[in-house]
């Protein structure tokens, strides 16, 4: 249960800064372009940082890491609450991202070394899945009541007490697992060229589709950290112990999984922002009511968290991502037919039906992706599915803001634009979701091994 509430304040923490951010913008002062540096600078570090956390977990041992990282996202959360100036809340953001990206392949690689392969570990997956959902959704609910009747510095303060109580438990309830090695490597140059490599492209992902694609001010970082990428791949070659084996490639069942997470993020994770806009933007919702809009989808998710053991037994992992992927499509079409003058009660359909899907999808990625790697390569193996998802997210809406800008031929903020715009805005974003779901369905079958959970041999590892 430990493990799931840390994945409960990484999924709460997403979602509950976008309601905060315009009673921010307001108190420090930021300007419309300045304050997606709230958001941004969390998933620049989070994005730049996962290898070497996996790694770290690995080498260190999950559950120092484990600890190491719930403090530094207890510091970042009080920092943030108790900033008084700009820069000061965006440092703040950046070291809740930095404690983010050791947090979750420990967390993962945790429950992989606590847990046996199968039922069990299915189980535990169903149950952390299941805690990021409610996650997502009950963020915004929480940031709107926060925000409306304490303030938002309380949407920081609010992790403050969970870290620390998860700090004090982890001793208690945790079984310590690590690589047992005579000597550590840390490959220090691949470790510091896939980072600064990874901020610098996930930066140009985020800055592009609003200074433009090859602007001056957006190109040099993409090319410097393309190259820095390619840098990464001749290091990791060469060096003896490598912070990502690129051997773990061959293990289908693991690429599988980072490219599915990867379109699960760039699809379903657009969901929360795009339907946040028109419950505000469109429907003029409070704050408070847009949070409450998206329990049904929490509900739902809930459940389908409990599929997921069934559904495994019965059509494998490539089945039941498929499946979730599917029924993600499904939902995101019905969205995509939303109204200016609609209610809060024509999303819960495409919410219901995408919370099943999303369940199925993010559980059993993260269930695939174990499956066969050697325990001592659980923390890289999980980072690089994780990696995948926030590369995934980036690009992805870093595609549909491109798309909805030449599609309205107007590069205006989502937020400045009309009711009617912005709901054509939204129709094109949950288009696009749903076809980028039809990729995954393809990328599940032709990738993910086609076993039966119960067939799964948990005797081999990825090939040394």
């Amino acid at each position: 249960m430990l493990l799931a509430v840390s994945q409960l304040i990484l999924a709460l923490d997403y979602t509950i800064i976008f309601v905060a951010l315009p009673s921010i913008g307001e108190a420090l002062g930021f300007s419309a372009n300045n304050l997606q540096w709230v958001v941004s600078a969390y998933s620049l570090v989070f994005g730049g940082f996962l290898l070497i956390g996996g790694r770290l977990s690995d080498l260190l041992g999950r559950r120092k890491m484990f600890v190491v990282a719930m403090s530094l996202f207890g510091l970042g959360s009080l920092l943030g609450g108790l900033a008084t100036s700009q820069m000061l809340l965006i440092i703040a953001r950046g070291l809740q991202g930095l404690g983010g990206a050791l947090l979750s392949p420990s967390t993962l690689s945790l429950i992989m070394s606590n847990f046996d392969e199968g039922a069990e570990r299915n189980r535990a997956m169903g149950i952390w899945a299941a805690m990021g959902g409610v996650g997502l959704s009950i963020g915004l609910l929480l940031g709107g009541v926060l925000t409306s009747y304490m303030g938002w510095e309380f949407t920081f303060f609010v992790n403050v007490p969970i870290t620390i109580v998860a700090i004090i438990l982890a001793p208690i309830v945790l079984v310590e697992s690590k690589v047992q090695s005579g000597k550590r490597h840390y490959d220090a140059a691949g470790t510091i060229s896939v980072t600064a490599g990874m901020i610098l492209i996930v930066y140009y992902l985020i800055q592009s589709p609003v200074a433009g694609w090859v602007s001056a001010g957006t190109l040099p970082f993409g090319i410097i950290g393309a190259a820095l990428l390619l840098l990464f791949v001749i290091i990791e070659n060469r060096t003896k112990e490598p912070l990502l084996p690129f051997r773990l490639f061959r293990n289908r069942n693991l690429t599988g999984a980072a490219l599915v997470a990867a379109l699960f993020s760039a699809s379903f994770g657009t969901l929360y922002y795009f339907l946040t806009l028109y419950t505000q933007g469109v429907l003029h919702l409070s704050a408070i009511q847009s949070g409450l809009s998206f329990l049904p989808l929490t509900i739902s998710a809930f459940f389908g968290a409990k599929l997921v053991n069934k559904m495994l037994s019965a059509v494998g992992a490539a089945g039941t991502i498929a499946i979730g992927m599917g029924l993600g499509g499904i939902g995101f079409m019905l969205l995509s037919g939303l109204s200016v003058s609609g209610h809060a009660w024509g999303i819960i359909p495409g919410t219901v039906i995408i919370g099943l899907g999303q369940a199925l999808v993010f559980t059993t990625m993260f269930i695939a992706g174990s499956t066969g790697i050697d325990p001592k390569e659980q923390g890289v193996g999980s980072a690089m599915i994780s990696t995948g998802q926030q590369i995934g997210g980036a690009v992805g809406l870093a595609v549909i803001m491109a798309i909805i800008s030449a599609s309205l031929g107007s590069d205006a903020s989502l937020e400045s634009m009309a009711a009617a715009d912005l709901n054509q805005a939204i129709h094109t974003a949950f288009v696009i979701a749903s076809s980028v779901t039809a990729l995954g369905i393809v990328i599940s079958f032709a990738i993910l091994r086609r076993k039966k959970n119960s067939s799964v041999d948990t005797n081999k590892y990825a090939s040394h």
